[in-house]
């Protein structure tokens, strides 16, 4: 194979989900069945790249300084549900069971790995408590160790003893089981049958 073509192979088995077999067939695709497709994904990336960032509120994506989410003003306000990483948030908005505001952490507290507090999304969720706006926090966290110390961490640290209404989402979800991986059922259960969180 030419180098042009092991370094694009490589690049794309840097994406989750890919190996090294699946890499391949995707550069093949790209290079010897669909060519043209080629400087089409490759304008895609680079305007990705150019205007997809995170909300300054929220840290959902956007293109803007907030994200259409945080601009719409038919939801619920003082309302936050906190997820993990953007596809939790758009599965929980397939759902339609839910219509607040939303915070992503972009992770969970994992030290084993290295991953702390700094290394999330903590500190503007910390400064939206502050203001005093919000009356109710959903923790909708994975159901693993991971995730009830992330949600330990918000409650004990930046919601401490305000006297917000805080809830975990958790009914109908597996234990270890990921938001993005419900269907849209079994969240509207898992929001509808949320329970206080101390």
């Amino acid at each position: 194979m030419t180098p042009s073509f092991e370094k694009l192979q490589k690049a794309l088995k840097k994406l989750p989900g890919l190996g090294y077999r699946s890499a391949e067939k995707i550069a093949l695709h790209l290079t010897v069945e669909k060519p043209t497709l080629l400087p089409e994904l490759a304008t895609a990336l680079e305007n990705a790249a150019e205007k997809i960032k995170r909300c300054n509120q929220c840290g959902n994506l956007c293109e803007e300084e907030l994200c259409a989410v945080c601009l719409n003003p038919k939801r619920v306000p003082d309302v936050i549900c906190v997820v993990e990483q953007v596809p939790d948030l758009i599965a929980i908005e397939r759902s339609g069971a839910y219509n607040g505001l939303y915070h992503v952490l972009h992770g969970k507290l994992a030290p084993i790995q290295g991953i702390g507090p700094d290394d999330l999304n903590l500190e503007i969720l910390g400064r939206r408590i502050a203001e005093g706006k919000v009356t109710e926090i959903i923790l909708a966290l994975s159901n693993n160790i991971e995730g009830e110390a992330t949600c330990h961490y918000i409650q004990e640290t930046l919601i401490g003893d305000r006297p917000l209404k805080v809830s975990r989402i958790g009914f109908g979800l597996p234990s270890g089981g990921g938001i993005v991986y419900a269907d849209s059922i079994t969240l509207k259960s898992a929001l509808d049958g949320r329970r206080d969180f101390h």
